[in-house]
């Protein structure tokens, strides 16, 4: 790893409160290093005048146009409630 990557990856999981073992930590520092080192190869090129980007190619929204329709009754809206009171369907309390 390029000596201006060092990161004492103990300290950081100690952050996280992470319990990793020696070998664990070696692992992730390798890891970590790898990603670094490929972040530095992609800084060597010349993107002036690129527009950053979510996606490589556009994306569009493909929505249908809102158009009314008719919808359900209250009738149809409670038919298969297991349990109604007063027009409305009763659910078991979530909350104490």
């Amino acid at each position: 790893m390029p000596e201006d990557h060092q990161i004492n990856i103990l300290h950081v999981a100690r952050l996280a409160r992470l319990d990793l073992s020696e070998e664990e930590a070696s692992h992730y520092a390798a890891q970590l290093g790898n990603i670094l080192t490929y972040i530095d190869t992609l800084t060597r090129y010349d993107l002036e005048g690129v527009e950053p980007t979510a996606h490589a190619i556009p994306v569009y929204d493909v929505l249908r146009a809102d158009e009314p329709r008719p919808g359900f009754t209250q009738e149809q809206a409670l038919a298969n409630a297991p349990k109604r009171v007063a027009d409305q369907i009763q659910i078991p309390a979530v909350i104490e």
